[in-house]
């Protein structure tokens, strides 16, 4: 009889164990199963970088559309709710000016016939910092000929009272060699693709 009670605590004994890790086992297999599926659902970005289609983008895309409008119409206000009192602008031809100066320009500049567009390709945040990039085609006279430049900028941002203002800026122009596109062979391929100058633009 005490042979036998003796197996039946030893049973009870077993099974209690083997409910706990049964337990143990599932509750980890959940566990693995939610951190697989979020990690498959997370695309991977680099740090810091957005993509084309993030809302940070979007909201970069809006402040460069002020800007781009503030110097089509030569709207003072406008431009100086984008631009920082600390702002410095490089241009393609290496010329540096102030943001009282870019004023300057919007408003008493003699080419009246100047417009820019700017489309934003990615944001880098950080912190109270961004840096956009993207592509840009400032329209313009040289002499009494209409010009075309087309290029690349690089503009930093400052998060300022819950705004952005831009505090640095940089544009590099893209030159074109009419005798070296001839020589190009048609299955060529250019070795840095701007989205803005696909081939159907140029």
């Amino acid at each position: 009889m005490m042979l036998a009670e003796a197996l039946h605590s030893g049973l009870e004994s077993t099974l209690h164990m083997s409910r706990f890790f049964i337990c143990i086992f599932v509750a980890v297999f959940a566990s693995d199963v939610a951190v697989a599926q979020n990690s498959a659902s997370a695309p991977a970005v680099a740090p810091g970088v957005t993509s084309a289609a993030s809302t940070d983008v979007t909201q970069f895309q809006k402040i460069e559309d002020s800007w781009s409008n503030a110097v089509n119409r030569h709207d003072q206000y406008s431009l100086e709710l984008v631009l920082s009192p600390l702002f410095i602008d490089v241009s393609a031809q290496g010329d540096v000016t102030t943001r009282n100066q870019q004023v300057v320009q919007v408003i008493n500049g003699e080419d009246k016939t100047v417009s820019i567009e700017q489309k934003v390709i990615t944001v880098r945040m950080l912190g109270d910092i961004a840096v956009a990039n993207g592509t840009y085609t400032l329209h313009h006279k040289v002499g009494s000929a209409p010009v075309d430049e087309k290029g690349v900028f690089t503009h930093v941002f400052e998060k300022v009272r819950g705004g952005w203002m831009c505090i640095n800026s940089q544009r590099t122009v893209l030159r074109q060699d009419v005798n070296t596109k001839q020589k190009k062979s048609s299955n060529s391929s250019d070795p840095f693709h701007i989205p803005l100058f696909s081939k159907g633009n140029k």
